[in-house]
């Protein structure tokens, strides 16, 4: 099951199996539809540092001992206030007791609010289950996203904003690229500057690909 919570953010369960939290910027996040204290997941993945990205994630692991799986940088950061990590790195994977989760490169940059160094920026790649998800992260367009959709991927998770990331004509090349059988656009209409139409979207990657694009609303449920 993926939830969408609204922005780049997710609930992944796996049959029970593990829960996991991608992104858990709730506190501030004006499109979710929960609370912090609504969340006791087992994994916390960051993509990077933004404050849009990490949001929740300390109050979260204190109260639930979540594993923080991140970048180095991240994990030593949270690390320092106690919290539970698994650093990592792009281009490195790691087989977890319930599955894989591998980083891949996001162009983009990652940085604290004080700004320090958040490390590298990653996209994400999960293998659970026979199941292949992908969350983007925050990125441009890059041809090596070909590479990433050599092994077929059941959901693309897909930044469209613009501005800081990938607007939705540079995300239907994302797609040609990975070929997901699903496509979910991300990280748009939270604020002012990346206001997108995700119909236009949708209806674009339907009339190009060979992927379904499904719009989701914070609460949203499908299953990969």
């Amino acid at each position: 099951m993926i939830r969408y919570l609204g922005h780049s953010a997710f609930e992944i369960d796996f049959n029970g199996k593990v829960n996991l939290l991608i992104d858990p910027f709730i506190t501030g996040n004006p499109l979710t539809t929960f609370k912090a204290t609504d969340f006791e997941p087992d994994y916390i993945v960051l993509s990077h540092a933004h404050s849009d990205h990490i949001g929740d994630t300390e109050e979260i692991a204190k109260r639930s001992g979540a594993t923080i799986v991140s970048s180095f940088e991240i994990v030593n950061y949270f690390a320092a206030k106690g919290l539970n990590g698994h650093p990592m790195n792009p281009g490195g994977g790691y087989d977890f007791s319930f599955g894989r989760i591998s980083f891949t490169p996001a162009w983009h940059s990652s940085s604290f609010d004080d700004g320090s160094y958040g490390g590298m920026p990653m996209g994400i790649v999960l293998d659970i289950d026979g199941k292949r998800i992908y969350h983007a992260g925050d990125t441009a367009l890059f041809s090596d996203m070909a590479l990433i959709g050599r092994k077929a991927i059941d959901v693309a998770l897909l930044p469209i904003g613009d501005n800081f990331t990938m607007g939705p004509a540079d995300a239907v090349e994302a797609v040609k690229l990975l070929k997901p059988k699903t496509v979910v656009p991300i990280h748009y209409n939270t604020f002012d500057m990346i206001k997108q139409d995700p119909h236009i979207f949708k209806k674009s990657v339907e009339a190009q690909t060979d992927s379904i694009c499904l719009l989701m609303d914070s609460g949203d449920k499908i299953n990969p």
